[in-house]
C-alpha cells in the first residue's frame, strides 16, 4: 500500500513508519519538524517537509495515497492550558483540513493517534472505551473532538477510521539497519527518559506528589512499549473499513507507580538515581490504567513487552545518542 504518515519524524510516528516499510509498504512522511527530527525519518521513506494544513493536498494528490496514519499534533498538556488556541487550531483544525483533502482525493482510510487524556480523571480503572470522556485539558479535548469528527466523516462521507487511545508510551526501537529510534522531546515531559537523562553516571528525577491514594503514595500509570504500539497501528490499518469508525485503548493493563518505575531504572542502569520529591502537579489523576480487551478480542493485539524491556531499550537509545 501507498501510505502517508503525518508526524513521521516524531517519536511514535517514526517507529510506525519504520515498521510499515519493513512490512513492504511505500511510505511518505509529512512533518514540519517543529518537534520531530529529520534524521528520525527511516531510510526508504519519502520525506516532505510541511504541514497537514498546507501540504496534504500536494501529498495526497488525486488518489495517490491508499491510507493515512496521522500523528501530527501538539501534545503538551500544560502548554495546551496556557495556549488553547494553538491546540484547537493545529490538532482539530489541521486534522479537519487533512480529512477534507482525503475526501477530495478519494483516500478513505485513516488511523488516528488519539490519547487517554480524553478520559480525564476516570471514575474507575481499568478504563474501557465506553467509559465517560471528560478531558481536563485543551489537548485532550482537541483529540476527543477529532474522534467525534471521524465518526461523522465515516457516516457522511464513508471514511474508514480507527482511533487508538494511548496511555504512557516508552522504550525505543532498533531498526533493521541497526539504528535506534527513541524519545527526543523538547522539552521532555515523560518519566522514563527524564529518569535516564543523558546517559551519564549521575541520574536524578523529581517525583511530583507522594500523597496519592496508592500503595506508595505516587501516581500509577499504564506503560506500553513503542514497538507494541506500532504493531497495533499495523493491525488497525487492516481494520479500517469505509463507513466505520472504531476506537481502541492501548495499554498493558497493569499499572506501575512512579517509584516502581524509578526502581526498574536503577536495576537496568546499575546506577544510583536520586529521587527528589515535590508537590503534586495540578490535574494529575492518581491512577490511569487501560483495558485493552476490545482490541485484543477484535484484532488480536496484545502487549508483548514489559516495563523492564521498555527501560532497557530506552537506556540503550540514550547510550547510543550519548556516544555520538
Amino acid at each position: 500500500m501507498k501510505l502517508l504518515v503525518t508526524g513521521g519524524a516524531g517519536y511514535i510516528g517514526a517507529v510506525v513508519a519504520a515498521k510499515l516499510l519493513a512490512a513492504g509498504h511505500q511510505v511518505t512522511v509529512l512533518d514540519d519538524l517543529s518537534t520531530g527530527h529529520a534524521d528520525a525519518v527511516p531510510a526508504g521513506a519519502v520525506f516532505v517537509h510541511g504541514t497537514v494544513r498546507d501540504d496534504a493536498k500536494q501529498v495526497l494528490g488525486d488518489g495517490d495515497i491508499d491510507a493515512v496514519l496521522h500523528f501530527a499534533a501538539h501534545s503538551l498538556v500544560g502548554e495546551s492550558v496556557a495556549n488553547p488556541a494553538k491546540y484547537w487550531s493545529n490538532n482539530l483544525g489541521g486534522t479537519l483540513a487533512l480529512i477534507e483533502e482525503m475526501h477530495r482525493a478519494g483516500t478513505r482510510k485513516i488511523v488516528f493517534s488519539s490519547t487517554a487524556a480524553v478520559y480525564g480523571d476516570p471514575e474507575r480503572v481499568p478504563i474501557t472505551e465506553s467509559d465517560p470522556t471528560r478531558p481536563t485539558s485543551p489537548y485532550g479535548a482537541s483529540k476527543l473532538a477529532v474522534d467525534t469528527a471521524l465518526t461523522e466523516y465515516s457516516r457522511v462521507h464513508g471514511i474508514g477510521g480507527v482511533s487508538l487511545r494511548y496511555f504512557n508510551v516508552a522504550g525505543a526501537y532498533r531498526c533493521a539497519d541497526g539504528s535506534w529510534l527513541g524519545e527526543r522531546h523538547r522539552p521532555e515531559t515523560h518519566l522514563i527518559p527524564n529518569v535516564l537523562g543523558q546517559g551519564g553516571d549521575h541520574l536524578s528525577v523529581r517525583i511530583n506528589g507522594t500523597d496519592y491514594p496508592t500503595p506508595d503514595g505516587t501516581c500509577v500509570r499504564d506503560y506500553i512499549h513503542v514497538s507494541d504500539l506500532a504493531d497495533a497501528h499495523l493491525l488497525a490499518l487492516g481494520a479500517c473499513e469505509p463507513g466505520g469508525h472504531r476506537i481502541y485503548n492501548l495499554g498493558n493493563g497493569a499499572g506501575f507507580s512512579v517509584r516502581e518505575v524509578i526502581d526498574v531504572c536503577r536495576e537496568v542502569t546499575g546506577r544510583e538515581i536520586l529521587a527528589e520529591t515535590g508537590p503534586r502537579r495540578a490535574g494529575d489523576p492518581a491512577v490511569l490504567v487501560a483495558s485493552s480487551a476490545r482490541i485484543q478480542a477484535e484484532l488480536g493485539w496484545e502487549a508483548a513487552r514489559d516495563l523492564r524491556d521498555m527501560v532497557a531499550d530506552a537506556w540503550q537509545f540514550v547510550q547510543v545518542r550519548a556516544a555520538r
